[in-house]
């Protein structure tokens, strides 16, 4: 049975993290702000590492993520710098999301024969469990959850990680002992660190693949691809890779299993709530991941039945006056908000539209040309990727203003659609920190 054969022999309850970890001295690279980096600080510093934690960013700038490591007075902290001094000497260095490929401190460190690593991946060798990862330039969040939604319904004990809001992928150890397998959104940055350990998930999907991230990679999409692969390069017989219904690129050399999705294995008569085409393709690949471990097919059907948006993806918040408002905050690309506007749009242009951000260097005719079909109004906030769009909008200050006046556009039967196209950079530390403002603006609605 293919869940056995997954299945790993388990050492966990003999694996002693804290005994691992406890006097290895380690550089943590990158704080930030989300909670992963503090989360990551807090479990090495619990089990006796010796900590130097270095950011770019101030003391000011990072007074959340500190707060939440104070009571640890043994970490030092070099702040507002790197130094090539911290990354001598040491066991390894935990590298965060985002740093630069040419980062000439991960060099240093590398020049030095010091391993790096990146929570995930550390996660995945460590916890001895078989691992689903998901990975695409859209629809991994969706598919990740959905995984893990039925997983959890067929009785399975699942640990769901990855770039998960929040979610410290080295505390997830502490769970490991009583879990069946964990579930992991892997993005290209989280990638790059099993890239460095030369493994991949038992269990792969592989959504879509499409322009993104073009300033991180300096308009090299191949490189985006070389980081996205490591999702399968280093696969085993007994594993699958399972391809998304829009993947086109022809993947060679892989031991696993490889697998096609296809919408239309989706049964006619299930009842499903996500709206949109795109949405259809995450379902078919879920379920796709989900008939390769065996689940039964009416656990399947009930799971997906039952699954509602996941926040921030073409999310329905509430109805105001006979306006549809959805927060669609997490599509930061064109190619998300053209999905979104086809999934809730219709011809007679009813939707009021707010989008506007900084620029990823990503073409953006064909949004612009969806965004004339669909939309009759637009409300634009402020940013490098906005200065960019060619159509006819209102331009405003924040996005309390963009919702008060997007409100006064729209009549009952439209839809408002937050989807903003772009990075949240512009305004915000991150696009939780605008989702989470644009749910309590919405909420306070009367």
């Amino acid at each position: 049975m293919i869940w056995k054969n997954l299945k790993k022999p388990t050492k966990m309850e003999k694996f002693n993290y804290k005994k691992y970890f406890k006097g290895k001295k380690v550089t943590v690279m990158g704080l930030g702000l989300l909670g992963r980096g503090a989360g990551d600080a807090a479990f090495l510093a619990e089990c006796g590492a010796e900590l130097i934690v270095t950011d770019l960013k101030t003391k000011e700038q990072l007074k959340e993520s500190l707060e939440k490591l104070k009571k640890f007075k043994s970490i030092r902290y070099v702040l507002g710098e790197h130094r090539l001094e911290d990354f001598r000497n040491r066991d390894f260095i935990l590298k965060m999301a985002s740093v630069p490929l040419d980062s000439a401190y991960i060099k240093e460190a590398k020049k030095n024969n010091i391993p790096v690593e990146m929570s995930a991946a550390l996660f995945a060798k460590l916890s001895n469990l078989p691992i689903v990862g998901v990975t695409g330039t859209r629809g991994k969040s969706t598919v990740t959850h959905l995984i893990y939604h039925i997983l959890k319904s067929a009785g399975k004990k699942v640990i769901l990680g990855g770039n998960v809001r929040g979610v410290s992928n080295l505390q997830l150890l502490k769970q490991v002992g009583k879990a069946d397998v964990s579930v992991l959104e892997l993005d290209s940055w989280q990638l790059q660190g099993f890239g460095e350990s030369k493994i991949s998930p038992n269990i792969s999907v592989f959504t879509n693949f499409m322009q993104d991230h073009l300033n991180y990679y300096k308009n090299n999409p191949d490189q985006y691809f070389i980081d996205k692969s490591y999702i399968y390069k280093f696969q085993k017989s007994g594993g699958a890779l399972i391809l998304g219904p829009a993947m086109k690129n022809k993947i060679k050399n892989v031991k696993s299993q490889i697998l096609k999705a296809n919408i239309k294995n989706i049964p006619k008569a299930w009842k499903i709530s996500l709206v949109g085409k795109h949405n259809l393709e995450n379902i078919a690949c879920a379920i796709e991941a989900a008939r390769f471990l065996k689940i039964k097919e009416e656990i399947i059907k009930k799971a997906i039945e039952n699954f509602k948006a996941i926040s921030g993806r073409l999310e329905f918040v509430r109805e105001v006056n006979g306006i549809k408002i959805y927060n669609d905050n997490n599509s930061t690309t064109p190619q998300a908000t053209i999905a979104a506007l086809r999934a809730l749009g219709t011809r007679g242009k009813n939707i009021i539209l707010i989008c506007g951000g900084n620029d990823k260097n990503l073409k953006l005719g064909e949004l612009e040309k969806t965004i004339n079909a669909y939309c009759r109004k637009v409300v634009c906030i402020p940013g490098t990727g906005t200065d960019k769009l060619k159509i006819e909008s209102k331009k405003v200050k924040n996005l309390k203003e963009a919702v008060k006046i997007a409100i006064a556009l729209a009549k009952r039967g439209d839809t408002l659609l937050f989807s903003p196209a772009f990075s949240s950079f512009s305004q915000y530390n991150n696009e939780y920190e605008r989702g989470d403002q644009f749910m309590k603006i919405v909420r306070n609605l009367k």
